[in-house]
């Protein structure tokens, strides 16, 4: 396993675009974001997607791509972090220089359809990703970052927290949905009600995964890591009850269930259950069946505030019933 530098104080994060092109939808938003991380004391790097749009994504497959290895062969940059999601980061992923980034390690970041990008290179190369706050949606909120957001990305990233140590579960959280480019307000918190264990029992493993939905897009492919033994983490937005059957049953006939060791589902945003007479927590448990595994629902991870980072690859302990998930090491050097 390979591991980035810490990222320190003055060091320069270089952008990356590589599916919607949401700094162009959401200019202003976007540019707040970049105003924040400088005032935490990086320097920026536009990636070149940063000004481009192609209506449902920034720039062609050569354009997003270039975008990604001129910022990991550029020796100053000592992070990458997405501006946002999409749909369509998977094409990148028979033309990133993995070679190179195993040769010269940084700090990838980002969530939602990123994920293609951090399991690739985690599975390629070994090297641990970050899944955790884009540009936009988190270092761009209103009126500023959530500040347990900020403590959760400094406490990974800049090694605010040395390993082992267990997560915390936040006291409020969101997922208000509100228009970014006519947004005058603080979102709306809501009391956390906790961690839910759904499947009692303890586990250890590494910590691998992201958003369910992006899964779908490259499964059993040579980019897709083999999780024999892992604990794997699956979060969504915006997705649906009849979805998330589909998406939990992927899983289960591809055999993952039945590879994994532990199972950490993140809160969804925005579900829409379909007025079903059932919960999500009971679906999961009908589509897993017997596979008996340790499980524990409704962990701040993803598309909601604040949300917790998780380094893909670290190895962790995950204690279902007491609602626990300690890391044992550190994502950075």
């Amino acid at each position: 396993m390979i591991k980035p530098e810490v990222l320190k104080e003055g060091d320069t994060i270089g952008i990356i675009t590589p599916s919607t092109p949401a700094p162009v939808k959401f200019k202003q938003r976007y540019e707040r974001g970049l105003r924040f991380l400088q005032k935490l004391g990086y320097e920026i790097v536009e990636g070149s997607c940063s000004n481009k749009s192609q209506a449902y994504r920034s720039g062609t497959i050569k354009d997003r791509v270039n975008e990604f290895n001129e910022l990991i062969h550029n020796p100053e940059v000592k992070a990458i972090i997405s501006t946002i999601g999409g749909t369509n980061s998977n094409s990148l992923l028979p033309y990133m220089d993995y070679e190179y980034l195993k040769d010269h390690p940084k700090i990838i970041m980002g969530y939602s359809d990123v994920t293609s990008l951090l399991l690739g290179i985690y599975t390629k190369i070994g090297l641990v990703t970050f899944y955790g706050p884009a540009i936009i949606p988190s270092f761009g909120e209103y009126p500023d970052m959530l500040p347990k957001g900020v403590e959760y990305f400094k406490n990974i990233v800049t090694k605010q927290k040395s390993a082992p140590y267990t997560l915390e579960i936040p006291n409020e959280w969101t997922d208000e949905m509100l228009d970014w480019n006519t947004q005058t307000r603080a979102k709306k918190m809501y009391e956390n009600r906790g961690w839910t264990c759904l499947r009692k029992g303890k586990a250890s493993g590494k910590l691998v995964g992201g958003n369910l939905n992006t899964m779908s897009g490259f499964l059993n492919s040579q980019y897709f890591p083999d999780l024999t033994g892992s604990i794997l983490f699956i979060e969504d937005s915006y997705k649906d009850m009849a979805l998330e059957e589909r998406l939990f049953s992927m899983l289960k006939v591809s055999g993952i269930f039945d590879k994994i060791s532990g199972l950490i589902v993140g809160k969804h945003e925005q579900f829409d259950d379909l007025n079903a007479p059932f919960t999500l927590n009971e679906l999961l448990l009908e589509v897993i069946g017997d596979t008996n595994i340790p499980i524990l629902t409704n962990v701040d991870i993803g598309h909601t505030f604040p949300s917790h980072v998780f380094p893909i690859g670290i190895n962790i302990e995950l204690d279902a019933e007491q609602g626990k998930i300690t890391f044992m090491e550190d994502g950075v050097l």
